[in-house]
């Protein structure tokens, strides 16, 4: 059985200043919001975090961006936070932005504990300056080192006791790789559910990957709401 926490503040205690963490979700979908709030409340800070984009200035992870918790941000997508562009500009947030689909395989590649892959994406642009690059049949690719972390904070739908995890559509994002990636996988989910109950065949994080699990409710916000006049 996995570590079941009954408290969020329980689940992030061994999170401490200085650690890099991975956050699923996208946009706001997927999001471990509860485990986000959390560590807000503890004040951890110097944090390094690995996501795709930075929340809101309201929600997600922009809550840890508004307490300057965030030293260093690596995502793909910074388009939706005023206070993100407001610390970047004046010099208190370092941002590394990497292509989508390099972010995906540099986390995945964490995860299967491949040390780095070559990729086309990124060359000729700012992305690959000072940086080793290949030819590969005559077409020049970029080195990419892969991605781990200290913890991995993510949210499913579904798990059983053994930390096994099952993810509801587009909440799938980058949540099933960053399972694999971090050191520590704390999971926040909707339902926790005995062994034998999940369909094996509907499995998308196999326990071996998980430390720890923790039920909350979550508001699932969206970016923007568009409702018809």
């Amino acid at each position: 059985m996995k570590e079941l926490y009954t408290s969020f503040e329980e689940a992030i205690k061994e999170i401490k200043d200085g650690m890099t963490l991975m956050v699923g979700g996208f946009g706001l979908v997927g999001i471990p919001e509860n485990l986000i709030k959390a560590l807000c409340e503890k004040k951890v800070k110097d944090l390094t975090v690995i996501s795709n984009n930075c929340g809101v200035d309201d929600w997600g992870l922009g809550l840890l961006l508004n307490n300057k918790q965030i030293k260093k941000m690596i995502s793909s997508y910074v388009g939706e936070n005023k206070e993100f562009e407001r610390q970047v500009l004046s010099g208190e947030l370092e941002v590394q932005l990497v292509p989508q689909g390099s972010l995906a395989e540099k986390i995945r590649a964490g995860g299967a504990g491949i040390p780095a892959f070559y990729t086309p994406a990124g060359v000729g642009t700012p992305i690959a300056e000072g940086r080793e690059t290949r030819l590969f049949n005559g077409k020049e690719y970029l080195l990419e080192e892969a991605f781990s972390a200290d913890f991995s904070l993510i949210r499913a739908w579904k798990a059983d006791k053994l930390g096994n995890l099952v993810y509801r559509k587009t909440a799938q994002n980058f949540n099933p790789m960053m399972a694999a990636a971090g050191k520590i996988t704390i999971a926040e989910v909707e339902e926790i559910v005995e062994v034998g109950e999940l369909n094996p065949g509907e499995i998308h994080t196999p326990s071996i990957y998980v430390q720890g699990l923790i039920v909350g409710k979550q508001e699932k916000r969206i970016e923007r709401l568009t409702v018809q006049a």
